[in-house]
């Protein structure tokens, strides 16, 4: 072949360079698998949102960054993927200063996991929530393809970081090992976090009344009134939510008591039912006091106002908590329903009702219970609740830690005993009467299958399910809408669009230095044989000639 080549392009005529079937190879080995090159996911912002001019959540969207692992990332040029529960408190915090970004896979079940890592999450929730974060962080449902990616991307430094291993590798190992692992592009699509223009709180609101009155602010109606409250919660640390207790808990008790309205002999119910909670600063009542205090004396004058948060849980403690601002006053209808409370309460497992008394501190600009905005207005009200604590983290967890069963069984029993405590104070029947007592009985008795319907009601926002509920049991049903004032707003929402993440396998950073090395030598080897190409062709022509006359 070499004799009969006039020259160094005759080489290359006549057929596939040669050279191909050494570098075809070694591409194809160092490449990536092209199948798993490239992965879609579904994934939600962390929720961001403004109160009182504070900043709250995730600020930012955009992501097209190296995926490393909770304990190999170093610098902003970093996107950390991660499981929620393998992530602290202390981990968050350094990820939030430094890293470039935060991917986080929820757990696949969260009744599943033991007491300890719900603790854990829920405390991690809590601290996510109560800062603004800088950087970009996306959460997934639980995928197991992408629970696989994290295993993959972590698995090298669990393996390295294993104290008991009786050999390290050598060091050409690990630069080895370094050149051929496959790492990965984290790129997010879609995502956006743009100021919300349309903000807007719903405020729903309906009467249970023995007469018809013409409208809620009819000045001739002097019956004494009761006012129950609870809250939706519509986003906590993303935009979704599994479930809403206390609305499910006060739905049901409007169910209940519409059978009786007909027969309630003194009083009229008012039920409200607000879209922002917690996280917003109850900023729908808020707006409801303002607007309905003044035009309606007799709201002002309420025997008392009663707040559902929290009242869904099944704890070890078996309490019911009533937080009050100021302790009621001996002869006050409040304190004659705490003590009903109380009585009632012992007829259903021996549930324990236990005053809490929390003074309204005015210089904090967050407030620490719904029935406060009431008290600042001084109205009496309190709230029931399962929790001692207002910062306890259980208040604005999207988790349910129970199984829905267990769900059922503990908001049957709050509601049986928050129904049956209100209707006693209402119709004046002795709680002491044990269950000859009892009101909720029979074809009225209290059953799982009333409450569960309620317990995944959306926003009216999504849907009008809420305000067709209100206008199937009460009466003089209103919707109104608490927007953000355009120069001071006490509250802003933003875009919170569900995006997609792709996680593409790319070669590490090290490996394009490695193939840098590898052309450059390359190069060089090509330059010296076509330098060097007379000696290079006598050699291989000696070297024929001899094996030609052996032969």
């Amino acid at each position: 072949m070499f004799e009969e080549a006039d020259n160094f392009a005759d080489l290359f005529r006549g057929g596939l360079p040669y050279y191909l079937l050494i570098t075809l190879p070694i591409l194809i080995i160092c490449s990536s698998n092209p199948v798993l090159a490239a992965s879609e996911f579904s994934v939600q912002r962390m929720s961001q949102y403004d109160v009182h001019g504070v900043a709250y959540g995730c600020r930012a969207s955009a992501l097209n960054l190296e995926a490393k692992s909770l304990y190999t990332w170093q610098t902003s040029r970093h996107c950390v993927l991660t499981r929620l529960q393998d992530m602290t408190i202390d981990h968050f915090r350094e990820i939030r200063a430094k890293a470039g970004g935060l991917v986080v896979l929820l757990p696949k079940d969260t009744t599943a996991l033991s007491l300890e890592d719900k603790q854990h999450i829920h405390l991690l929730e809590q601290a996510m929530m109560v800062q603004d974060v800088p950087i970009p962080v996306y959460l997934s449902k639980y995928d197991p393809k992408l629970d696989g990616i994290i295993d993959e991307v972590t698995r090298t430094t669990v393996r390295s970081s294993k104290q008991s291993a009786p050999k390290r590798d050598s060091a050409f190992s690990e630069i080895f090992g370094s050149i051929s692992a496959n790492g990965y592009q984290v790129v997010v699509s879609g995502a956006s976090h743009a100021v919300n223009k349309q903000s807007k709180i719903p405020i729903i609101q309906g009467e249970l009344a023995p007469t018809k009155p013409g409208t809620l602010l009819d000045r001739d109606n002097k019956l004494p009134l009761i006012i129950v409250t609870a809250h939706l919660d519509t986003f906590g640390l993303t935009n979704t939510r599994q479930s809403n207790v206390d609305v499910a808990v006060l739905m049901t008790l409007v169910e209940l008591f519409s059978k009786l309205h007909a027969s309630i002999p003194k009083y009229r119910l008012i039920f409200l039912a607000s879209e922002s909670g917690l996280l917003l600063n109850f900023q729908g009542m808020k707006k409801w006091l303002d607007s309905n205090l003044d035009e309606n004396v007799q709201i002002q004058h309420a025997e008392f106002v009663v707040c559902l948060d929290t009242i869904g849980k099944l704890l070890a403690n078996e309490n019911i908590f009533m937080h009050v601002s100021k302790p009621p006053k001996e002869g006050t209808s409040m304190n004659a329903f705490y003590k009903t409370l109380r009585v009632v309460a012992q007829r259903y497992g021996n549930v324990t009702v236990e005053g809490v008394h929390k003074k309204i501190n005015l210089a904090d600009t967050l407030l620490a219970w719904e029935h406060e905005r009431f008290s600042m207005k001084r109205m009496p009200a309190f709230t029931l609740s399962n929790v001692k604590n207002h910062k306890d983290p259980m208040r604005n967890t999207i988790f349910d830690d129970d199984t829905i069963e267990e769900q059922l069984d503990a908001l049957e029993r709050n509601v049986k005993i928050i129904a049956e405590a209100l209707a006693s104070h209402i119709y004046n029947v002795p709680a002491e009467d044990g269950a000859a007592g009892e009101i909720f009985t029979g074809s009225m008795a209290i059953s799982r299958d009333q409450i569960k319907p309620w317990l995944h009601i959306r926003s009216t926002l999504q849907n009008n399910d809420l305000k067709y509920a209100f206008e199937k049991y009460l009466r003089n049903v209103k919707v109104s809408y608490e927007k953000p004032d355009a120069r001071e707003p006490d509250f802003m929402l933003y875009d919170d669009r569900e995006a997609l993440l792709n996680i593409y396998n790319v070669k590490p950073a090290v490996f394009d230095l490695f193939l840098t090395f590898m052309i450059a030598a390359y190069l060089t080897m090509v330059y010296f044989a076509i330098f060097h190409f007379p000696r290079l062709y006598g050699f291989v022509c000696r070297m024929t000639v001899v094996k030609t006359k052996v032969n």
